[in-house]
C-alpha cells in the first residue's frame, strides 16, 4: 500500500487552515518551519484572471532521494503504507551534514527549526492519526474539503490520476504521491 494526497486546485481558498492545524497538531512553533505551505499564482490579463494555489508538502514518494541522501539513514519509507519518516533523534542536523536531505528534495520537504545544527523533521501524514484510523489533520481542517488522503490506488479509482496542477512539476525520478484536480490555465 501506498498512502497519499489529492489535492482540488478548483476548491483551495488558500485561507491556510490546513497549514495551521499541521502546525498545531504537531506542537511546531511560530517560525520558519512549516510542513505544509502553500504557493500561489496569478495568471492571465483582465479580464480573464486565474488565481492558483498548490500546496507544497512532503509528497511521501515513491522514491525518495531525500532517505538515499542521508548519511545516517534517518529517514526511511515504510514498508507498510508507504509513508516517509525521519528519526530527528538519528539525524546529525542540518549544519553537519549540510541540508542534504532538503537539497536532494525537489520539493523543499524537509524542514529544520531554527535552532543551531537543528533536526530535521516533516510530513509524516499524521502517522499518529492513521495507526488509529484517522485522515491527516490537514485533511479535516480543510473547509473547502479540497484534501483528500488515503492510499493511492483508491484515490485514483475516486479522483483519477492527474499528477500536473499548476505551480506544481511532477518529478519522474522521485514519483510524489499526490493526485490533482488542477485548475484550467487562463492563457
Amino acid at each position: 500500500m501506498q498512502l497519499g494526497l489529492y489535492f482540488d486546485q478548483t476548491r483551495c481558498v488558500g485561507c491556510n487552515a490546513c497549514s495551521v492545524a499541521c502546525k498545531d497538531w504537531n506542537d511546531i512553533d511560530a517560525g520558519p518551519e512549516n510542513w505544509l505551505t502553500f504557493g500561489y499564482r496569478e495568471d492571465g490579463d483582465y479580464p480573464d484572471l486565474c488565481v492558483s494555489f498548490i500546496i507544497s508538502t512532503c509528497f511521501h514518494c515513491e522514491k525518495p532521494v531525500c532517505a538515499d541522501a542521508c548519511p545516517v539513514d534517518a529517514i526511511v519509507k515504510r514498508e507498510a503504507d508507504g509513508i516517509v519518516v525521519v528519526d530527528s533523534e538519528k539525524c546529525i542536523g542540518k549544519d553537519e551534514c549540510g541540508s542534504k536531505c532538503l537539497k536532494a528534495c525537489p520539493y523543499n520537504a524537509p524542514q529544520f527549526g531554527p535552532g543551531q545544527n537543528a533536526g530535521m523533521r516533516k510530513c509524516h501524514l499524521c502517522l499518529d492519526r492513521h495507526l488509529e484510523g484517522k485522515k491527516p489533520v490537514c485533511v479535516e481542517a480543510c473547509y473547502a474539503r479540497a484534501l483528500d488522503s488515503g492510499d493511492m490506488n483508491d484515490l485514483r479509482a475516486k479522483y483519477g490520476d492527474i499528477t500536473e496542477a499548476i505551480g506544481f512539476e511532477y518529478s519522474d525520478r522521485t514519483r510524489p504521491s499526490i493526485i490533482f484536480k488542477p485548475k484550467k490555465q487562463v492563457r
